[in-house]
């Protein structure tokens, strides 16, 4: 399982013209589930998330999680995340998980995800989305579980 995590000020993601999920201050989420990825991992990964001190406290200094700023996820789905290029132009995505499995992982991210953050938002999965965000910082990291 792979997270693009990115602190952002605000993001939406827009399908069919239509806004389908946004936030205020919080973290953007693109979440990419392999083959072999399971439940606990998700659990492991949200427990991670949820305590990641990356936001200012008081002096500036990077050392606050995101219940203490009452921040906000956005989950997107993005099986892109497992893409292998090493061989030829065209990328291989032969170890993301099948999309039944896939989908069954994303949905239960997003619901295990709700009791840990003010508001838990998401894309649709399997859908081609527009997403929109303000990098606060800019600050992205790269999770693995």
């Amino acid at each position: 399982m792979k997270v693009v995590l990115q602190r952002v000020s605000r993001a939406s993601v827009t399908v069919d013209d239509t806004i389908v999920g946004e936030i205020d201050k919080g973290y953007v989420l693109l979440l990419g589930i392999g083959e072999k990825d399971t439940k606990e991992q998700v659990d492991q990964l949200i427990a991670k998330v949820s305590k990641l001190r990356i936001f200012a406290d008081e002096n500036g200094k990077t050392n606050v999680n995101i219940e203490d700023v009452e921040g906000e996820i956005l989950v997107i789905s993005q099986f892109t995340l497992y893409a292998d290029c090493r061989k030829g132009n065209r990328p291989s995505f032969i170890q993301a998980a099948d999309p039944s499995s896939a989908e069954a992982l994303y949905n239960y991210f997003v619901e295990a995800a709700k009791p840990f953050f003010s508001k838990v938002a998401c894309g649709v999965f399997g859908a081609y989305m527009q997403v929109e965000l303000v990098n606060d910082g800019p600050f992205t990291l790269i999770l693995e579980g």
